[in-house]
């Protein structure tokens, strides 16, 4: 997967059977399926992925869900869920790429989602670069770990801006 997106199927299928059998260990034809996708993934990688699941698996049934709108319904409380609506704004910033996504009424408005190619990892390599350039005497081999520990540890979201 780069950017989100599915580059070997053949590999994601196989990432998907270790998944469903040796850390889930079930049976796939006794269970139903919930799937995230990203919010600009294609109708042909929602088929595919569909297909795998049905064909290779034997599915009984399967759900796949914009990861935004999930996002949205995860942030209610017990209490608020009855006064709430999925209706926000989602920033997902995963490991290679960013999402700003407006969904309305439970709905992805696709034609406003912007697509940002930053995102963690590249996050992790400009503080690798700052502890370089800093010379503070970090192994090379080391480099990299030590950077994301820096981020992971340091690194936050303003919660209020104003």
């Amino acid at each position: 997967i780069r950017h989100g997106i599915v580059e070997d199927w053949d590999l994601m299928e196989r990432f998907m059977e270790q998944v469903i059998f040796k850390y889930l260990r079930a049976e796939p034809e006794d269970h139903y399926f919930l799937l995230t996708e990203p919010p600009l993934n294609t109708p042909e990688n929602r088929e595919y992925t569909a297909e795998i699941m049905f064909e290779s698996f034997n599915v009984p049934g399967l759900y796949i869900a914009v990861q935004a709108v999930l996002a949205l319904a995860a942030s209610w409380t017990s209490r608020q869920v009855g006064e709430r609506t999925l209706t926000g704004t989602v920033i997902d910033s995963g490991d290679g790429v960013t999402h700003v996504i407006p969904v309305a009424e439970g709905y992805v408005i696709g034609s406003c989602i912007k697509h940002i190619p930053i995102a963690g990892r590249d996050i992790t390599y400009f503080t690798q670069q700052l502890l370089r350039e800093r010379e503070v005497g970090i192994p090379p081999e080391q480099s990299l770990e030590t950077a994301k520990a820096v981020k992971e540890r340091f690194s936050y979201v303003c919660p209020d801006l104003v």
